[in-house]
């Protein structure tokens, strides 16, 4: 049976909106010359934003496989896949903000960073714990979920504060 892991929604929500509050005055204070471009390059820039926060992991009985959009692959997102049964470590490597980072490490020593912003993560940890036999109690989050749900709220005060400015 194949499992759909998508990116976590409040890490979607955080990156567009922090886009938008950094982004939106921009069409408002553009000379008129650039009115246009800057519409156009706002637009575009959300559509980008959008498209690269849609990546997900596919499981089922055999493999594990990390899934991108086009534009991802562009800008140098790949696309992976690997056979359960082809994994021999997951190696823990920490981070300089205090977390850990997790790769799936196969018999030919190729690294496959463990996607650790996905939604439904208990059951994500389940099915690979299950397929590798391999203990992972410690993996978690990269990140406490408050961070993203506090950029998100701090980006929305942004965009109100901006919309009263430019309406009064």
């Amino acid at each position: 049976m194949i499992e759909k892991f998508k990116t976590l929604f409040f890490v979607k929500s955080s990156l567009i909106s922090l886009y938008l509050a950094l982004t939106f005055p921009i069409p408002f204070i553009s000379s008129e010359k650039l009115k246009i471009f800057s519409i156009i390059s706002f637009i575009f820039g959300l559509l980008l934003i959008i498209n690269i926060t849609n990546d997900y992991v596919d499981t089922c009985d055999e493999k594990i496989s990390y899934k991108t959009s086009f534009l991802s692959k562009v800008f140098g997102k790949k696309n992976w896949e690997i056979f359960w049964k082809d994994i021999k470590l997951i190696k823990s490597l920490p981070t300089s903000q205090g977390s850990n980072v997790y790769y799936f490490i196969n018999n030919k020593n190729e690294s496959f960073l463990v996607p650790q912003r996905v939604e439904n993560f208990e059951k994500f940890i389940s099915i690979i714990e299950e397929k590798t036999r391999l203990n992972i109690d410690k993996m978690t989050y990269i990140s406490p979920l408050w961070t993203y749900k506090l950029l998100t709220f701090l980006s929305i005060l942004m965009i109100i504060g901006e919309i009263i400015a430019f309406t009064t």
